[in-house]
């Protein structure tokens, strides 16, 4: 039997380390990169998604929301209140509606209304916005479930 030697020229080992350092150092940098950014998007940080509330009414519809603030879970499909503070909604009046997301600073919403209908929302200060929502094609009012998202 025949024994074969291993070994390793010098430019071999130098394009190994090479190597090495090389990926060890992207590795590194990705890694930087990805903690960067996540650290800049901070919960209720400007630019940052503060809120968002999916009003449905629940099985009676948005038409049975109660007249003063409500927080109950039945009304909401989705939910989210950066602060971690509850989230409040009433009805004003046919298609018409306040959202409250409790100690958020939040100064600006977009609203949308699901399939069939158009919303829109008012700053009203404190966290509270006021929700118009309306059926598709119809400028009168529609109690409609709609998307509420503050930044």
């Amino acid at each position: 039997m025949t024994t074969r030697r291993f070994t390793i020229r010098p430019g071999t080992a130098i394009a190994v380390l090479a190597l090495f350092f090389a990926l060890g150092g992207s590795a590194f940098a990705v890694g930087e990169r990805i903690d960067a950014s996540s650290a800049a998007q901070q919960r209720c940080a400007q630019g940052a998604v503060r809120g968002v509330a999916h009003v449905t009414g629940g099985p009676s519809g948005a038409a049975n929301i109660p007249g003063q603030f409500s927080g109950a879970r039945a009304l909401f499909t989705r939910r989210f209140n950066c602060t971690g503070r509850a989230i409040q909604v009433r009805r004003l009046g046919i298609g018409v509606y306040e959202v409250r997301f409790v100690g958020n600073g939040a100064p600006t919403a977009l609203a949308s209304g699901v399939p069939g209908a158009v919303a829109s929302a008012d700053h009203l200060g404190g966290g509270t916005f006021r929700v118009h929502v309306h059926p598709v094609g119809r400028d009168d009012p529609g109690d409609l479930p709609f998307v509420l998202v503050a930044v």
